[in-house]
């Protein structure tokens, strides 16, 4: 005769709540429940709940509240590896098992210099949930994607202005920032060099503060490519302005210990062509808006 032993509780299966996942997901890429609560369109005591549930679940702390900003506690950062692969793998289940019946191509401009790090993951989210639709990225200036978008030849432009235009909706307004390269000393140079491409939409603003600030400058770049303004900062023969924490690998912000005066603030604007026209734009808006709000 054969004896089965019991089966005890903590040998049966159990299984993470994906819900709670994502909520901590994104309660770790945006910093705080706060911001992790607008970017999930939940409010901030319902991903407090799944937070705690996902902690009872697993019986163990996965943010360390006791400093003024939340962290993850050692348990916590090996869960996000974990809990970043099994979102991306549940999204894209319900991409392609969803989503084949929607083809076609969508056309969206975005600033060079802000492409990056988020228009990666609104192209990634879009074709997890539409993964036939094509994505025509067009990467430019504000001042060449507006009037491509008058003229019909994108569906959806992000821009960078300071004023918000007729029609456009306003995703974030962030400051605009003294660029340099890593570790270098161009800003302390008289005249000032700076390195804006001619179209740059920051390049006027920079040079009117300068002004009133009564620091001698000179440009650097007379050409409409982005990677000769690069090349200069990243060379330590200049400094640019750009959005904070837009900051590419190779510069570092200025400080105010810079002696270089504060600049305006620039709105991020979004253009949409077909606001409403189906789940395809809907979708490619909601992401637009989802990621490039919490800037």
């Amino acid at each position: 005769m054969f004896l089965t032993a019991p089966i005890k509780e903590a040998d049966m299966p159990r299984n993470l709540d994906l819900t709670a996942l994502r909520s901590f997901v994104a309660v770790a890429e945006k910093g705080g429940v706060t911001r992790a609560s607008g970017f999930l369109n939940l409010t901030q005591s319902a991903v407090s709940m799944q937070l705690k549930r996902l902690e009872d679940a697993l019986a163990v702390p996965l943010l360390d509240r006791s400093a003024r900003t939340i962290a993850l506690t050692a348990t916590g950062e090996q869960l996000l590896a974990y809990a970043r692969r099994m979102l991306e793998l549940n999204d894209e289940v319900i991409g392609r098992l969803t989503a084949d019946a929607y083809e076609g191509k969508v056309v969206l401009g975005v600033p060079y210099d802000i492409v990056y790090p988020l228009t990666p993951r609104v192209l990634r989210a879009f074709a997890l949930e539409f993964p036939r639709v094509k994505v025509q990225l067009i990467s430019s200036n504000t001042a060449t994607l507006k009037p491509m978008f008058a003229r019909g030849e994108a569906d959806f432009i992000v821009t960078t202005e300071d004023i918000l235009p007729e029609g456009a909706q306003r995703l974030a307004t962030v400051p605009l920032v003294w660029m340099g390269a890593q570790n270098g000393t161009a800003y302390r140079q008289r005249p000032l060099r700076l390195a804006h491409t001619t179209q740059c939409i920051f390049r006027r603003g920079a040079q009117e503060a300068l002004d009133r600030a009564g620091i001698a400058w000179e440009s650097a770049v007379e050409s409409i490519a982005a990677r000769a303004a690069e090349a200069l900062v990243s060379a330590d023969l200049a400094v640019c302005a750009g959005l904070a924490g837009a900051e590419p690998p190779f510069a570092e912000r200025l400080g105010s210990g810079s002696g270089l005066p504060e600049l305006a603030a620039q709105n991020i604007n979004l253009y949409c062509r077909d606001t409403g026209a189906g789940p395809v734009f809907d979708t490619m808006e909601r992401l637009l808006r989802q990621h490039y709000e919490a800037m």
